[in-house]
């Protein structure tokens, strides 16, 4: 297992800066609930979640490398469609089968695999029950001209749930022009995969051309991300996808919507974690799990295993739940990609590291 000195060194100059902060922004003690092997029971047993979505739940938490910590390693492979097939799969022709893409999943023990109706529907018979399956039920498609941003659905919760999925995932770029057509499909997908006792998530992005201003861009600052989050678990996501803040200030630099003085005074620094931290209490304060994306490749396997060590550790010490990493580990040579995701999940693993 990666050491913390190995970590440390990763880091490089940020090593004190995230290592040894402490958030007194918005204290971890006044969150209501941290990961932890029981963090199911904990924040869902008062819920309205059915015992069948609870299991789902407990067989997400519980899979994999990860399992019974309260973190998960997802690794999401559905690039094939919005980023195309070449684009994606170019880097490593290996993950054109689809065989292939659960195969890393496990031979990395992420807790789960994360892809497309056609993908997972192929090899469903062979591995649904070897590792659990999340299936991404809509897609944006750029072959499309001109291209557009509004996710589609690709397939029905029926189906995901018939090739034995445990959970669906699905995309809202809230802030577009037809979010709230994407609000509406993705909330009634939720419900009626609750009722089939399946989790859910959201890849809860913004996306809209206002949000960048002065050659600054906003879209995933801490302010806007979060409440695209808060938006997220309004319609009963389980388990909510975001990028890791890269700023802040999104609502005060495109002066639409409205917001506070004291989310920058008084929940906020600069500090990457308590931005961060600042999505943690936007998902209810931490009862539903925020995960972090990965991003991303750099083309670079050792500026690859910096970016993903850094998003760990500021993830796991603001009080997320884990990563969501695809393209740098599948873009690169299988073994690789492979110790790249585990590298990641050491961070989870290692107790040095802290909730700040």
């Amino acid at each position: 297992m990666m050491s913390i000195d190995k970590i440390r060194e990763l880091l490089g100059d940020q090593a004190d800066a995230l290592l040894n902060h402490t958030s007194t922004t918005i204290p971890v003690d006044s969150l209501a609930h941290t990961p932890s092997g029981n963090f199911v029971t904990e924040s869902f047993t008062d819920s309205n979640r059915s015992i069948p979505v609870m299991r789902s739940l407990q067989t997400l938490y519980g899979a994999g490398r990860l399992g019974g910590t309260g973190y998960l390693s997802i690794l999401p492979i559905d690039q094939g469609i919005e980023h195309s097939a070449g684009g994606s799969f170019a880097p490593n022709p290996m993950f054109f089968d689809p065989e292939n893409i659960v195969k890393m999943a496990i031979d990395a023990e992420c807790n789960a695999v994360a892809s497309t109706f056609g993908v997972l529907a192929t090899v469903a018979r062979k591995y649904a029950h070897k590792i659990p399956f999340v299936v991404k039920i809509n897609h944006n498609e750029f072959l499309s001209y001109p291209n557009t941003f509004l996710q589609s659905p690709y397939g029905s919760v029926e189906d995901a749930w018939n090739m034995g999925a445990v959970a669906v995932g699905a995309t809202i770029y809230f802030g577009h022009e037809q979010s709230r057509e994407m609000i509406e499909q993705v909330a009634m997908a939720f419900e009626r995969a609750h009722e089939l006792g399946m989790a859910t998530i959201l890849w809860c992005y913004t996306r809209n051309n206002a949000f960048k201003v002065d050659g600054v861009d906003y879209h995933s600052s801490a302010d806007l991300s979060s409440q695209a989050i808060h938006l997220g678990v309004t319609i009963q996501a389980d388990i909510i996808k975001q990028k890791l803040p890269t700023n802040n200030g999104g609502y005060n630099a495109t002066g639409h919507g409205k917001t506070h003085p004291k989310v920058y005074s008084e929940l906020t620094t600069d500090n990457p974690i308590d931005l961060t931290r600042y999505q943690v209490l936007n998902s209810y304060n931490g009862r539903i799990g925020v995960i972090n994306s990965g991003g991303a490749s750099t083309g670079n396997d050792a500026d690859d295993l910096k970016e993903a060590v850094l998003t760990a550790v500021v993830n796991k010490r603001a009080g997320g739940q884990g990563l969501i990493l695809g393209r740098k580990a599948f873009q690169k040579d299988y073994k690789d990609g492979i110790a790249l995701l585990r590298s990641v999940q050491d961070v989870y693993l290692n107790d040095d590291i802290t909730l700040a």
